[in-house]
């Protein structure tokens, strides 16, 4: 029996049940809580960012709460927009690309080509756990459902990334060539180029947004515990939506070459799950 949608002449988004209802559940809360929070900006407060990096350093004067690191590297360059990763704030914090500025700072744009490419290359590895996340919920035919769990720190010594899912099947050992499959789905998704668009929620929306997996309901209290402001932070790619502290690359483009290298039958405090796992490389400057 084939179970992965990409071996069949299917549409490509997973029908189980009412997987499509979840996804536009979860689509809308998150879309009305981001309006929400850009409505709530109010009057525009001009701030002033001072740009430091190539090819120039340069002072910017721009929108409180609603400019980003990405604005930034729009009004420098048009190379920076392609080639940051990340950004670093006050030379202190770092800063998703398309997370908006809360105040006047000096700000560095972070390459994976720099000198000391550590806060990218750890932002990378965790996108490509995430990313792995948003294709293994759409790669199976509707016969199999598929809940996310978590996806484990990445493995950076031996250059592999994670993620841990349920599925509705009670072995399941991929071929060579489904393996290939989900492979060439990760690079489907680096080719659209999709921005990560991240979201602090309070608890209440996200145990609604993740109402329908288990395994979420279950972590959100002790995120949310271990987190400065008592907030869970979510990131959105397309409409597939997901937990991760952060920070992410810019958007799924950085994901360079990419294979999924193995899946393996796990046990764990919830239950056997199955472990995915795979190995990447940033995208060439």
């Amino acid at each position: 029996m084939k179970l992965l949608v990409s071996l069949r002449a299917l549409n490509p988004y997973r029908s189980y049940s009412s997987a499509a209802a979840i996804l536009e559940k979860q689509n809308k809360l998150f879309s009305n809580e981001l309006a929400r929070v850009r409505n709530d900006v109010g009057r525009i407060e001009k701030i002033e960012v001072v740009y430091e990096g190539r090819p120039e350093k340069k002072k910017l004067f721009l929108n409180k709460n609603l400019s980003t690191p990405y604005n930034v590297a729009q009004h420098i360059a048009e190379w920076l927009t392609q080639q940051s990763a990340l950004a670093q704030v006050d030379d202190t914090y770092l800063w998703d690309m398309h997370r908006p500025l809360d105040g006047s700072c000096r700000l560095k744009l972070l390459t994976v080509t720099d000198p000391d490419p550590h806060h990218v290359n750890k932002a990378f590895w965790k996108s490509c756990s995430f990313f792995l996340g948003a294709v293994i919920t759409k790669a199976f035919s509707e016969n199999v459902k598929v809940t996310l769990h978590s996806f484990p720190s990445p493995q950076i010594s031996s250059g592999s990334f994670l993620y841990d899912a349920h599925m509705s099947l009670d072995e399941w050992t991929p071929t060579q060539n489904e393996l290939r499959v989900l492979s060439a789905e990760m690079v489907k998704l680096s080719h659209q180029a999709l921005p990560l668009e991240r979201l602090p929620v309070s608890v209440e929306l996200a145990k609604e947004i993740f109402s329908d997996n288990p395994f979420k309901s279950k972590q959100i209290p002790d995120i949310a515990e271990n987190s400065v402001d008592g907030k869970i932070i979510l990131y959105r790619i397309g409409d597939h939506i997901d937990i991760s502290k952060g920070p992410l690359v810019g958007d799924t483009s950085f994901l360079g070459r990419c294979s999924i290298t193995a899946v393996h039958k796990i046990e764990s405090d919830d239950g056997p799950l199955f472990r995915f796992q795979g190995v990447a490389l940033p995208k060439d400057s």
